[in-house]
């Protein structure tokens, strides 16, 4: 039986702020002037992260000791000693029930100390945690959040006493402690929901009036940024204050621009928001090639509010079907990361929480010329995102619902548009002002009205009017995507050379699209292998039929890595879709799961040798492909090789292409071609070579190469077997 307890409300919903505020004020601007730093910030934040004490128990009772400790944020598979199977295993990974036999919830404790008195404002901040939590301080039940993956904001100043504080947290066990009616994170592949809180802990103290949420929304054609600053006044009188607002470079401090409002006046619990409208002249755009970030700053006197922002705008050209990126054509590439299923995996431990792990893991997916990733079927700890804004990648943001389309969904008849409307918003909330995140993902492969209605409730609360990808329902506006997921390969019977009579334009696995959209394919391929290299549980009867029943592992890493990477160069090379996204960067490796990765070691983030050998070059920004899908050819038959060659970039490039022919295994090729080519900015060409195959009988490659924009080579590689003509 599910637990039902009630919604934490702080009132910091942007649906109940009082009508907007527009507030002209002075500009001053300061291209070049250094300043030193920043004054005292009348707001403390004390992060409370750290290592907890923690207990397993009932929802209705704290334990009475606590011998367990455990790292915050992390999992409860981190706590020392461990418990008796956290998260226990689900007895059928398509039931949308779940129940811990062992505990009903877990309890986490840890004292503080707050020095001097207790100001105006207290608020505690619980980043994400599943399953739901309730807050009680010194012996006090603050508030319930049931929400898994949005943060949780608790008034905690009636209960917190200057000097020795006593915090617990108690979170459900699984995903029955939530109500049926709260999205909870089920996930078909999952066979293990492990309870935690995975996200930062913090007490933010200030005075009043306070700032409840600040909005950075840049006007890039206007070269000017929208600060929409929501303002709340916690005294019990009313107050007159003015609110001055800073810009500056995030990294050198070096101030671009000031402005102050005109006076505003807050009678007692009154909220407002206050708009203002800067010039930034001359910015320093944002972007995965250069992503440069500033800082806005708003102090009320009694508080100050600060986030990092960057100078970008991102959308969909609902007429050329492009991305646009800063005003120009930008096209995709990328991965996925399901860093739930990470979590279940026995690699995971405390990687997601180690900053090094999780910068080093962005570079890698840059290394593999990767300019985007889709965060799948849920969110990672924040810091992810901050990291994203940094080390520059495009986020597709997913919410963890995934219930299915059409033909095999299994929607949960509580899950209604209120609820997730409401956690939409405290999503949106939290994640608005980082430039990574570009497009708002409702679901996973998901045909729900419910998710469609709340979609149009919460869409105008972004000042910076991101795209929507609605999965399998039908996008509402024009700009919003529509998902593709062609999995050629889950017919096991499929074969590469099967690519050359499949429609150029991508549409789902088990319906089209549905309008005029602009098209991202976020998912494709159907090939995974363990990391071992074993076929995974969808896959292995596609490799049997591909590679016979005794294949061996290097056989099986060289099939997959070459066919994903000619299927990805037939996306990138037609143009017909903004996005081509491989899934996946990050997953599980276990014997009877259903998808997997490609790491040879994830902990060391070494990648499997062949997958980055030939994967790689198929996403390269300028790429080329041949275009000759035959697995089987006439000795002595005299042929023609197309193959198409595309430009990414905003700048022309003009180079050889080069077409090798070459025993399988040979070094030395038997053929070499070479053809001058140009291709435009954002464009393609195509150039094709003449020759005639060997007369002898025998397996070989055609390969064709140019020479990337960064100097190294670019190759695309096809596998056939030469026969001699029947008699």
């Amino acid at each position: 039986m599910r637990f039902r307890v009630n919604r934490c409300c702080l009132g910091f919903s942007a649906l109940r702020l009082r009508p907007t505020s527009v507030v002209i004020a002075a500009v001053s601007l300061f291209a070049a002037t250094l300043v030193s730093a920043a004054s005292e910030s009348p707001r403390r934040t004390l992060s409370l992260d750290g290592s907890w004490q923690i207990a397993e128990g009932s929802l209705d009772r704290a334990p009475a000791s606590f011998d367990h400790t455990v790292p915050v944020p992390g999992l409860v598979s981190l706590a020392q000693p461990a418990f008796v199977e956290p998260g226990s295993g689900v007895k059928d990974r398509k039931s949308i029930e779940h129940k811990d036999p062992r505990r009903d919830a877990f309890w986490y404790r840890r004292t503080f100390r707050v020095d001097g008195e207790v100001p105006a404002v207290a608020v505690l901040k619980i980043g994400k945690a599943m399953f739901g939590a309730r807050v009680i301080l010194n012996d006090k039940i603050v508030g319930d959040h049931q929400p898994s993956f949005t943060p949780g904001y608790f008034d905690v100043r009636a209960a917190l006493t200057k000097g020795e504080n006593e915090l617990l947290v108690r979170i459900g066990a699984d995903r029955d402690a939530l109500p049926p009616g709260v999205p909870d994170g089920f996930d078909f592949e999952k066979t293990r929901y492990i309870p935690g809180i995975f996200d930062s802990v913090e007490l933010i103290l200030s005075g009043t009036p306070h700032i409840v949420n600040l909005q950075v929304a840049p006007d890039f054609a206007g070269a000017q940024v929208r600060l929409a600053t929501e303002v709340r006044n916690a005294g019990a009188a009313a107050v007159e204050t003015k609110l001055s607002f800073v810009v500056r470079e995030a990294k050198s401090g070096r101030v671009v621009a000031r402005a102050e409002s005109a006076p505003i006046s807050l009678a007692a619990g009154a909220e407002e928001r206050v708009d203002m409208r800067i010039p930034l002249a001359g910015f320093r755009p944002w972007s995965p090639e250069d992503p440069f970030l500033y800082r806005a700053e708003v102090d009320s006197g009694a508080d100050r509010f600060e986030t990092a922002f960057g100078m970008r705008s991102f959308e969909f050209d609902p007429k050329t079907k492009r991305a646009m990126l800063n005003g120009r054509p930008y096209f995709m590439r990328g991965s996925n990361v399901t860093i739930y299923r990470f979590f279940e995996d026995e690699a995971c431990g405390a990687l997601p929480w180690d900053e090094s792990w999780v910068r080093q893991f962005h570079r890698k997916m840059k290394e593999m010329h990767w300019n985007s990733l889709r965060y799948c079927i849920g969110f990672p700890p924040e810091a992810w995102y901050r990291i994203a804004d940094e080390e520059g990648i495009l986020i597709q943001d997913e919410f963890p619902i995934w219930y299915g389309g059409r033909n095999w969904s299994t929607w949960p008849p509580d899950l209604e548009r209120g609820e997730i409307a409401a956690e939409y918003t405290e999503w949106m909330r939290e994640r608005w002002n980082h430039p990574s995140v570009v497009i708002w993902d409702a679901s996973n492969e998901t045909s729900s009205e419910e998710t469609t209605a709340a979609v149009q409730q919460v869409r105008g609360l972004d000042l910076s009017h991101r795209p929507w990808d609605n999965s399998y329902g039908i996008p509402r506006i024009a700009g919003d995507v529509f998902e593709s997921h062609p999995y050629h390969f889950q017919n096991p019977d499929f074969r590469l050379a099967d690519l050359a009579r499949v429609p150029t334009v991508p549409q789902g696995s088990d319906f089209s699209n549905p309008g005029d959209s602009p098209v991202i394919i976020n998912e494709y391929g159907w090939l995974w292998l363990n990391r071992d290299g074993t076929p995974t549980t969808l896959t292995k009867k596609l490799y049997r039929n591909l590679l016979g029943p005794d294949s061996t592992t290097a056989q099986r890493r060289h099939l997959y890595a070459t066919y994903l990477a000619a299927e990805t160069e037939y996306w990138r090379s037609h143009r017909q879709a903004a996005a081509v996204m491989e899934f996946t960067a990050l997953g599980y490796s276990r014997p009877d799961g259903q998808t997997s990765d490609h790491w040879s070691d994830v902990r060391k983030l070494e990648w499997e040798p062949e997958f980055f050998r030939y994967v790689r070059g198929a996403f390269a920004p300028v790429g080329l492909m041949v275009d000759f899908w035959s697995a089987k050819v006439n000795a002595s038959e005299v042929v023609k090789v197309p193959v198409r060659v595309i430009n990414d970039l905003d700048s022309p490039w003009r180079g050889s292409v080069v077409l090798r022919l070459r025993r399988a295994g040979a070094e030395k090729p038997m053929l070499e071609l070479n053809r001058e080519c140009s291709v435009e900015p954002f464009g393609e060409a195509e150039t094709s070579f003449d020759f005639t195959w060997p007369e002898q009988a025998g397996a070989c490659e055609i390969e064709a190469e140019l020479m990337g924009a960064d100097g190294e080579p670019v190759r695309s590689l096809r596998e056939i077997e030469i026969e001699s003509p029947t008699r």
